[in-house]
């Protein structure tokens, strides 16, 4: 089944619903089409609870502190330019928000709350409880929803790129004359492959944290933006840069992916980190201590972790007045309480988690990527925003931000776009389930184990290389499989994710450094930036 639409929006997150509301405002004449592979409201964004950083408080804030707190947690490797215009444009696009039903908490004057995360040096972080992706996605969801040239369609799963390369004029390397032409989905309910034409692809597809065995992305985080881009020849860079949230639940009893976040924001509020015996130990590695920025408390963590034998570290909150824990983090209280912990008695056991991306497809301010006729936003790019660390709360702004330029930029080149005849269809009738299910399932198992045990937070050249040797060869039996197996959606998740693990491991390879994210005791010293680009 073919169909055709002026713009194809891949993802329901806050980049993709911002691009979709911007041009559906701008331009009611234009047709457009948002798939998401789960339901509408399932995606990265609705799992972010600490906030949105944006100077608000112009009294005790500004933009240059902002611009330098993102270049200090990013380790100088930020692009200078696109770090100043996403703060200078930050606040401009969360009113917008505000003005389209997003709702952020207030004191008791009606001002809003400004809470403070880990390598923040004034309090700029906008918040709903500890719910704030969730109240963002119910805004966007139902402003998207009252506007009639929108259209969202739950449960497809984009299972390539239309480009060239299904044209039959093959492209071996990344070049400029590569185009998009829409995107090729199973249908999850019919089990169809459905062809999608569009003048325009915006991807906004999300992480890869399902990449690990622990992370907290949702079990839809499987990196399929990224691995579409590179499969299609376009330009990815800097995956190596892979951001540790310090700070899950860890529940010795269930061990179930996502892992439950506890909140940056809780530090913000006054948390501790400490150890079993209650001693802080985070002042032995930065002086801003509990609140220094990501990559320094993971490591710090998984360092304390291992030189003492433990399974967890624990952030304590039985300091806090009564009350003011269950009052400002709801959500988190209430994981808590089902994991058999009381915060206001006991401490909290965190593990560091797979969390957030920094690399991924390369775009320019605009959101264009280097395949013509395809944009981006979001934690699926790499815009030069967060260089070897993401600052809390960035990347929501992020988001909008490039959500924002990108219809500007679209609307005004979109009616000189021709669309593309003779695309042909899927080559496949239908979808069935794999006979040997157990061979999908057992390979992401091992991939997983191989991402956590080898390409963590601590690396190692030797690590790395008995990494990518398991890859690849995870990667053999899994293209074999795939050309004997009709498509399934688990089958093509595992081939994204694998294509994932190799282009983090293979960056890891290539980045002789320790920067930000990227720890490799075999280089110490940070060397320089150098991006890597993949050909």
């Amino acid at each position: 089944m073919k169909h055709t639409t002026d713009i194809l929006v891949i993802g329901s997150g806050i980049g993709g619903l911002t691009f979709a509301i911007k041009m559906a405002t701008a331009r009611p004449d234009l047709k457009i089409t948002v798939l998401t592979k789960a339901s509408e409201t399932e995606s990265n964004t609705k799992y972010a609870q600490g906030g949105i950083a944006a100077v608000w408080d112009e009294n005790n804030d500004n933009f240059t502190k902002h611009e330098d707190d993102t270049m200090d947690a990013g380790a100088g490797l930020n692009d200078p330019e696109i770090v100043k215009m996403v703060v200078k444009e930050g606040p401009q696009r969360v009113k917008e928000i505000i003005d389209w039903g997003a709702r952020f908490d207030k004191d008791k004057d009606n001002e809003y709350q400004l809470g403070r995360e880990g390598g923040h040096s004034s309090n700029r972080v906008l918040h709903f409880k500890d719910l704030t992706g969730w109240e963002i996605q119910r805004a966007l969801a139902e402003k998207c929803n009252d506007l009639p040239n929108i259209r969202i369609l739950e449960h497809y799963f984009v299972l390539d790129l239309i480009t060239q390369h299904h044209l039959g004029r093959i492209v071996t390397r990344v070049t400029p004359d590569i185009t998009c032409y829409g995107a090729y989905a199973l249908n999850k309910k019919s089990k169809e492959i459905e062809t999608y034409l569009a003048k325009i692809t915006f991807l906004a597809t999300g992480g890869a944290g399902q990449v690990y065995k622990s992370t907290t992305n949702p079990v839809i985080a499987t990196g399929d933006g990224i691995a579409m881009v590179y499969r299609a020849k376009g330009r990815i860079a800097n995956m190596e840069f892979v951001q540790f949230h310090p700070t899950a639940l860890f529940d010795a009893r269930r061990r179930n992916s996502p892992d439950f976040l506890v909140s940056e924001a809780v530090r913000g509020h006054g948390g501790i980190l400490k150890t079993r015996d209650g001693e802080q130990f985070m002042d032995k590695y930065d002086k801003r201590k509990s609140l220094a920025p990501r990559d320094i408390v993971a490591r710090a963590i998984d360092h304390e972790m291992k030189v003492r034998g433990e399974e967890s570290m624990f952030l304590d909150v039985r300091h806090f007045e009564p009350g003011d824990f269950a009052t400002s983090f709801p959500t988190i209280n209430e994981a808590c309480l089902e994991a058999g912990i009381d915060p206001l008695t006991q401490m909290i056991p965190v593990v560091p988690a797979a969390h957030y991306i920094c690399g991924g497809v390369v775009i320019d301010h605009k959101g264009a990527t280097s395949i013509r006729n395809l944009y981006a936003a979001g934690e699926v790019t790499y815009s030069g925003l967060h260089g070897a660390n993401r600052l809390a709360s960035n990347s929501l702004l992020e988001a909008l931000v490039f959500a924002d330029n990108a219809s500007e930029a679209v609307g005004s080149m979109i009616d000189q776009v021709k669309p593309e005849t003779g695309i042909p269809l899927w080559n496949a009738k239908g979808t069935t389930e794999p006979d040997e299910m157990i061979l999908i399932t057992q390979s992401t198992k091992e991939l997983k184990e191989i991402m956590s045990s080898y390409v963590g937070i601590v690396r190692t050249n030797i690590r790395l290389k008995r990494a990518i040797d398991r890859i690849n060869l995870l990667n053999l039996e899994t293209e074999e499989l795939y050309k004997s197996t009709i498509v399934s959606p688990q089958l093509f998740e595992l081939r994204n994710l694998i294509k994932i693990g190799y282009l983090i491991t293979s960056s890891a390879q290539m980045r002789r450094e320790s920067i930000g994210l990227h720890f490799n005791t075999d280089y110490p010293d940070k060397l320089g930036f150098r991006e890597i680009t993949y050909k």
